[in-house]
């Protein structure tokens, strides 16, 4: 009784629980869930959100959020296309581009945070009208094709048997897992999200972590819009609206509490992927996309709710 109770106090055991019980529902009420084909494709329509969300919740984590994130990843997809469409650019020096560009906008939004001490929902909502209208002024409102096919292993490619977006989400929380576990960085971004004077008078570089922080935001939006722009061998500056509220449920789903300071990486993949088994089953089994929504909301609102009676309990 008691190591379960131990278990139970593990951020990701809720999330592991429920994206069990979603598992099992799918399994049993559709003959087609529980083929390796439709699993292959889960995981790599699961890998641009998990991806994204691996970035969310590092802003999370120090009580902040980043609205922009599906806005960044049309603006450096549509920029990658481009550099190789127009430019003619070799794949690797468009997405080395992109990749620095994504970096720049996050680290844009942690200055304006961090020095300017702007509130992040404000900051990251205008940086979402601003990368957004960025990426439409720099299409002309159409998507950009013309990418050479070798641009197309990132998104559609495959190693061992295994394809390439799944190993890229998998590469991406390997090194999440050991920043935020296993550095000073990690636990100095707990530390803000539990409580930011406190962290300021023990010596954290607050400012200093907050930057980085938006920063890998930016960046994983970037390596998501690769990931998207390669598959769809062009690029979209439609792309990506909404992908930051599922990014956010993701985050949500997988434990973490929206004023910040618990959490934990694991938990966000747990998380997307409960939504993407979720997604998939719902479309297998023809519900509306309108009541997939409100199914997903009050899942939403009810791992909220969850999270907020634990923490009543503790307190």
């Amino acid at each position: 009784m008691h190591k379960l109770k131990g278990w139970a106090e593990n951020p990701v055991f809720f999330p592991l629980i429920g994206f069990i019980a979603v598992f099992i529902i799918m399994v049993l009420v559709s003959d087609n869930f529980l083929t390796e084909n439709n699993l292959t494709n889960i995981a790599r329509q699961v890998s641009i959100n998990a991806i994204i969300a691996v970035g969310m919740t590092c802003a999370i984590l120090t009580g902040g959020i980043d609205l922009s994130v599906g806005s960044v990843m049309a603006l450096t997809g549509t920029i990658m296309a481009g550099l190789m469409a127009a430019w003619g650019l070799p794949p690797y020096l468009a997405i080395a581009a992109g990749l620095g560009l994504g970096a720049l906008l996050g680290a844009f939004n942690g200055v304006l945070i961090a020095w300017a001490r702007m509130p992040s929902f404000i900051v990251t909502l205008a940086m979402l009208g601003i990368a957004r209208g960025l990426a439409l002024i720099y299409t002309g409102g159409y998507p950009i094709a013309g990418v050479p096919m070798d641009f197309s292993l990132f998104g559609r490619g495959n190693l061992l048997g295994i394809q390439t977006p799944i190993l890229i989400m998998i590469g991406v929380y390997i090194l999440a897992y050991i920043l935020l576990n296993h550095t000073p960085f990690g636990r100095h971004v707990y530390a803000i999200g539990g409580n930011s004077e406190a962290a300021r008078l023990s010596g954290i570089k607050v400012n200093k972590v907050t930057l980085i922080v938006y920063t890998i935001s930016g960046l994983t939006a970037a390596i998501a819009g690769l990931i998207l722009t390669s598959r769809l061998m062009s690029g979209q500056p439609n792309a990506g609206e909404g992908f930051e509220l599922d990014a956010i449920a993701a985050v949500v789903l997988g434990g973490a509490a929206m004023n910040g300071g618990k959490g934990a990486i694991i938990g966000t993949l747990i998380g997307a992927m409960l939504l993407g088994v979720l997604n998939n089953g719902l479309n297998l089994m023809g519900v509306s996309p309108y009541i997939q929504n409100v199914i997903k909301g009050l899942i939403i609102l009810i791992a909220i709710y969850i999270g907020t009676e634990k923490r009543k309990k503790k307190t």
